[in-house]
């Protein structure tokens, strides 16, 4: 077997097999000959139609199959041969089977991307240092308490922090638009759920009130029919609520699922969810840094059919069919090469997949569940689902490895747990 590869550009391969004539001939004949024994035509009796009758008769069939076959068997081959691992099937080009005549074939494709020059880790981090104290432990006791409120009407003028149920109906130049009006619905002062300005102009309002607000939408509001344009909204005040809340004591403990040990036990559970969240957040900004940065250091090119099946596995993964696709093929993009450079740094310095953090992983995401144990057996017997906690425990690993030992710049900076939650919101796109 004959084998020439030529680079067309990039990762872009196209190889050349030629196949000796003797290989195709002979299976081709081992199978005419093994359908004169069987085969079945009118006016021959069972395993007396002539050798010629069968091979005109089936013999183009015949040797197209086997060509398949051939192929098939010499394109892993020839790969193999030529150390290649391309990126999806290869589009095959057959030329036309003579016989005789040696089988010659067309495959191309695009290749796997690989790291032939050293890592570069000229970059820096930020590394977060937190201390959980007994202030940030209130004040999540004191967030818990203000899910639990509830909403008393009072026969007074509304506040910041109060909720009023309002109807409204909302015009721009004059006319309605989709979404211009409500009825009955409650709007929390100060909560930032209204347009901007709105919540503002109901400060002072009493039950009973009409008031028409002028209002102007900001320029990136998602509606492209108002954004950027004056409106005026009538609205009807039927009532003014202030907030209830409740007493932290047992009942209170209990309702978060505190059956014994009242509020010192609510308290040590925060503590406890608080700590872990904080290790979440801390590994978190550690790996966006780190990925962020070795994408920066090391330029990698990806095959373009990993990235359109990247694109539609992130579109079954996260039901994103309608987002705009230049989106999807920019985190695919992303995805891709850090799996490449992450799969790299990984083989080069020999760290291995720790199936022990997998499974103290695979039980932390099972905690938040009903029943736990349920969830891990699920996990375990579901390996897709598996392979995205080895993914996550993998990358975990390289990170680590990296400040460790990589000799990447690694600044301490103190914060608190409440600026590294919001510094994480910001992050991700979240009010």
């Amino acid at each position: 077997m004959e084998v020439s590869v030529e680079s067309t550009g990039g990762l872009n391969r196209r190889m050349t097999v030629k196949v000796p004539a003797e290989r195709v001939e002979q299976e081709v004949e081992s199978r005419l000959k093994s359908m004169s024994q069987t085969v079945r035509l009118a006016g021959f009796r069972p395993g007396k139609v002539p050798r010629k009758v069968i091979e005109q008769k089936y013999g183009k069939q015949v040797r197209h199959e086997v060509v398949d076959q051939v192929i098939n068997s010499t394109l892993q081959d020839a790969l193999s041969q030529e150390g290649l691992r391309p990126a999806g099937y290869p589009n095959i080009e057959p030329g036309e089977p003579q016989a005789g005549q040696p089988l010659e074939y067309v495959a191309t494709f695009e290749v796997f991307p690989e790291l032939t020059s050293d890592i570069n880790y000229g970059f820096s981090v930020v590394r977060p240092i937190v201390e959980i104290v007994a202030d940030d432990v209130q004040e999540m006791l004191e967030n818990l308490r203000k899910q639990r409120a509830t909403w008393n009407v009072v026969e007074r003028a509304a506040i910041t922090g109060d909720q009023v149920t309002i109807d409204f109906e909302g015009t721009v130049e004059g006319a309605a638009f989709a979404g211009n009006k409500a009825e009955k619905m409650p709007v929390v002062l100060g909560s930032g759920s209204m347009i901007p300005g709105f919540e503002e102009q109901l400060i002072n309002v009493s039950a009973g009130e009409e008031k028409t607000i002028d209002i102007t939408f900001p320029d990136d509001y998602p509606s492209t029919e108002v954004a950027g344009k004056a409106s005026k909204f009538n609205v009807k005040v039927h009532s003014v609520s202030e907030t209830v809340l409740p007493e932290i004591d047992e009942e209170f403990a209990r309702a978060f699922g505190v059956a014994q040990g009242g509020v010192p036990a609510l308290t040590t559970e925060i503590r406890n969810n608080m700590e872990r969240e904080l290790k979440g957040l801390v590994k978190s900004k550690m790996k966006s840094q780190v990925f962020e940065g070795l994408l920066q250091d090391n330029p990698v090119e990806v095959p373009e059919s990993l990235v359109e099946s990247e694109i539609k596995e992130l579109q079954r993964q996260e039901g994103k069919q309608g987002l705009d696709v230049s989106t999807l093929r920019e985190s695919a993009i992303k995805r891709l090469k850090l799996g490449v450079i992450v799969s790299e740094i990984a083989k080069r310095n020999q760290i291995h997949l720790d199936p022990d953090r997998v499974r103290e992983l695979v039980e932390t995401i099972a905690s938040s569940y009903e029943k736990p144990e349920e969830v891990v057996q699920w996990y375990y017997g579901n390996q897709e689902m598996l392979s995205g906690v080895q993914s996550a425990v993998i990358e975990e690993q390289v990170v680590e490895w990296i400040v460790e030992h990589s000799g990447i710049d690694v600044q301490d900076e103190k914060t608190t747990f409440f600026a590294l939650i919001e510094e994480a919101k910001q992050s991700q796109g979240q009010p």
